[in-house]
């Protein structure tokens, strides 16, 4: 099954695909979610209603256009660049997360364009 998203801000809506992980899928189950957005660096995140453990391939450095569940709150983490934590020009979380997708295009400026309490639609693409 093909898993992908939309990202819808004020502004401009953002594609992704979400990958076919036990993660992945709670994401998918969770959605829609209409919710305000939070930032931390070059990273955009909300809490989400999806329940999943670390997975073993867990890590704190992303690749750019990662989407991430973080556990702690839980989140719904979209990584674009350097976060406060950062080494360099590194997509770096406050703890693990699991990677359950990626962005399909990355604007970095687009997406320093989102501001604190921002409200997003996240929403399964059907087709």
């Amino acid at each position: 099954m093909r898993m992908e998203i939309e990202l819808e801000f004020e502004l401009f809506i953002l594609k992704a695909k979400i990958f076919d992980t036990p993660t992945g899928r709670s994401i998918w189950e969770a959605l829609p979610v209409t919710t305000q957005v939070m930032t931390w660096g070059d990273e955009f995140y909300f809490g989400i209603e999806a329940e999943a453990q670390l997975e073993a391939e867990a890590t704190d450095v992303v690749d750019i256009g990662a989407l991430a569940y973080w556990p702690s709150m839980p989140a719904f983490c979209v990584f674009f660049g350097p976060t406060p934590v950062s080494h360099g020009q590194e997509a770096r979380a406050a703890s693990p997360v699991n990677v359950f997708g990626k962005l399909l295009e990355v604007d970095r400026d687009l997406l320093r364009s989102v501001r604190d309490g921002e409200e997003v639609t996240v929403r399964q693409v059907l087709e």
